[in-house]
């Protein structure tokens, strides 16, 4: 089912059209209500006038991470506070979280767009959706939630946790649908499984998987031991959450919600644009968005475009899947994180060498960090008591930061290898296939 045909469908030179009408209205407004990018565009000897068509949009600045957290917390809203509603956050390379605000509008939009997606999927007015994504300041519960009221189907907020509990809602409230991250929907099959309950008993036909990193295999795994058919969906926190782009019934490549957010794809080193189906660094800018909207973002995930038509009958760009990053992020259990992050942590507390090593690994289908770290000469010990009220006292700094647990070990002095070159902090043993 298509949601909104005149948008999802709209002939191309129509779409071309009605973008180029819209970032120039954008332009006029980030001009003359955010700093920030005012005084970006004096500095190219830019006004808003030179603007005209989505064309033009190659003559604008580019907006990264680092370009939020230095603006923290509301200097790159447009819309004054009175008129913001709602703000998340996802997590950076330090303490400060990245905030996003949104106006009435912006919500708005951001269940429509979701509405979209979650008819692509085959969603209707008669299915029980259950939204489980963390629920708070990551946007992936909240942006699932009311783009499931908005179509109108039954929304269970159930979260994350309690699985057990979780299996049985979804057998006894005859829940159709699912949104999660897919290494939780695997998790959820190894707790079915354990429960002695068949597939059938679910009912399951539906999954909206996103917010990290899944394969073709993976998808398959799901699909046969949920008895579902999974589809992927792509957002992030600083565009407006999930719902930037979304599989349809094909399967092959995200289509995106380019009448709110254009698409481009650069190469991250020169910056330069490159055509359809070159691989390189995803760009968004938010066409439509009051609250925070940003020109030419950088996302650091690195796809390819792609603008042939779809036997679907929708006609936007489809986006391929992400196939890495251009930075050092990693994406654990659906959260960001930087081996900074952990790093500001260690080197704030004077036991620990600044020698440390970050394990990424998937065991039992979710995604495990565990953090090696030095303990200086001084204060190594074969105390045991020490050494865990120690060890829990840097889990507990992590946890704050990082939003997520760290398994932590301690490790002796000059026990981590050395590099006279560019030392290598991670090691991602997660195998995607």
């Amino acid at each position: 089912m298509i949601w909104n045909p005149n948008k999802e469908c709209m002939p191309r030179e129509q779409m071309r059209e009605l973008q180029g009408k819209r970032l120039c209205k954008l332009v006029q407004y980030v001009y003359h209500n955010v700093p920030f990018y005012r005084h970006k565009m004096q500095e190219m000897d830019l006004t808003p006038d030179d603007i005209r068509e989505i064309e033009d949009i190659t003559k604008l600045p580019f907006t990264t991470k680092q370009d939020l957290r230095d603006n923290y917390p509301y200097g790159l809203m447009a819309a004054p506070l009175s008129e913001v509603v709602r703000v998340h956050a996802s997590s950076g390379t330090t303490g400060n979280p990245t905030i996003v605000g949104y106006t009435r509008r912006d919500l708005s939009i951001w269940s429509e767009v979701m509405s979209r997606c979650l008819s692509a999927y085959g969603v209707t007015r008669d299915d029980t959706f259950s939204v489980s994504y963390g629920y708070g300041l990551f946007t992936g519960g909240l942006g699932a939630h009311y783009g499931v009221e908005n179509l109108g189907a039954t929304v269970i907020p159930a979260s994350t946790g309690n699985t057990e509990k979780h299996v049985r809602l979804i057998r006894d409230l005859h829940i159709t649908g699912i949104a999660c991250t897919p290494s939780y929907a695997l998790y959820l099959a190894e707790v079915v499984e354990r429960m002695g309950i068949r597939k059938e008993e679910l009912g399951l036909r539906i999954g909206a998987f996103g917010a990290e990193p899944w394969t073709e295999h993976m998808r398959q795994e799901i699909q046969s031991r949920l008895g579902l058919k999974g589809y992927n969906i792509y957002g992030l926190s600083e565009i407006m959450g999930p719902g930037v782009s979304y599989e349809c019934q094909e399967q092959y490549g995200s289509h995106i919600n380019e009448d709110h957010f254009y698409p481009e794809i650069i190469d991250p080193v020169t910056c330069q644009n490159l055509p359809y189906g070159t691989q390189g660094e995803l760009v968004f800018t938010t066409l439509t968005k009051e609250g925070m909207p940003l020109l030419r973002y950088r996302t650091k995930d690195l796809t390819s475009l792609i603008a042939d038509p779809c036997p679907c009958g929708r006609t936007s760009v489809r986006m391929m899947p992400i196939m890495g990053r251009s930075d050092d992020m990693l994406i654990i259990r659906g959260i960001n994180v930087f081996p900074s992050q952990v790093e500001s942590v260690i080197l704030g507390m004077k036991e620990f060498e600044p020698q440390y090593l970050l394990v990424v690994d998937r065991k039992n289908n979710l995604d495990t960090l565990e953090v090696q770290v030095e303990v200086r000469r001084d204060f190594f010990s074969d105390d045991i008591g020490s050494m865990l009220k120690l060890k829990k006292t840097l889990s507990d700094r992590l946890k704050s930061v990082l939003s997520i647990s760290a398994e932590v070990k301690l490790v002796e002095p000059n026990s981590i290898a050395r590099s006279q070159g560019k030392s290598k902090r991670v090691i991602d043993n997660r195998v995607l296939v």
